[in-house]
């Protein structure tokens, strides 16, 4: 069992999806790129963990989701942040807060199982992309689906300094949307999906790819009729 601390800012101004990475570098601008939790590098190299800052819009309204460190770190963007306008995209942006949120969760394994949707979810790299290209049947694209997104759940877990002592269960009963999108100049296939685990997952963290721009968002499940996996 662990206690996750959870900090939500959302913003006034509307910004379209297309300008979430633009969003994200004028953050990173205005916070320092020292702060290395805000872009996730380190020496000129990729910080291969978790994302504990990202950028998101949550029901239209750009927002910053940090989570533990993250929670302590923000305040370096808060203190630089001032009323003066930034560049996004092509045009000027000023940051007016609208709200901020504040949580404490606790993460740990239940006997029972969570309803969960996660938006726009990325979860493949180019060898389990192939694999799953070749397989022909729904129930071995499930299986693999399942076990990515349970890898996803663990490396959440493992960012967040979370030590799971329990098998984690993940059922997938519905996709929602299936697209190809352009991410970073590439053209990846995201998922909208519902499904089920033994894991209580916070809304609005990210889980698989490209989390820290915004993709693989979690929210609580909507029962309604859709495609389903079988």
């Amino acid at each position: 069992m662990k206690k996750l601390r959870l900090l939500e800012v959302y913003f006034r101004k509307e910004i379209f999806p297309s300008e979430i990475a633009s969003f994200r570098r004028a953050v990173i601008a205005i916070a320092g790129m020292e702060n290395i939790l805000f872009h996730n590098h380190l020496n000129d190299k990729f910080r291969y963990s978790y994302p504990l800052i990202q950028y998101k819009i949550i029901s239209g309204k750009p927002a910053i989701v940090c989570l533990e460190r993250g929670v302590d770190e923000i305040h370096h963007f808060f203190n630089r942040m001032g009323i003066k306008k930034h560049r996004l995209s092509d045009r000027n942006y000023t940051f007016e807060i609208d709200r901020i949120k504040t949580a404490e969760y606790t993460l740990q394994v239940w006997e029972n199982d969570f309803s969960c949707r996660l938006l726009n979810w990325l979860p493949f790299n180019q060898e389990n992309y192939r694999r799953f290209k070749e397989m022909e049947d729904d129930s071995s694209k499930k299986t693999q689906l399942e076990k990515i997104l349970t890898g996803n759940i663990l490396s959440f877990a493992k960012g967040v300094n979370w030590q799971v002592d329990k098998e984690i269960h993940v059922n997938i009963f519905s996709i929602d949307r299936e697209r190809i999108i352009p991410v970073k100049e590439t053209k990846r296939e995201a998922f909208h999906i519902r499904f089920k685990t033994n894991v209580f997952l916070p809304p609005n963290i990210g889980l698989g790819k490209n989390t820290s721009l915004g993709y693989g968002i979690v929210k609580k499940a909507i029962l309604r009729k859709s495609k389903t996996v079988v």
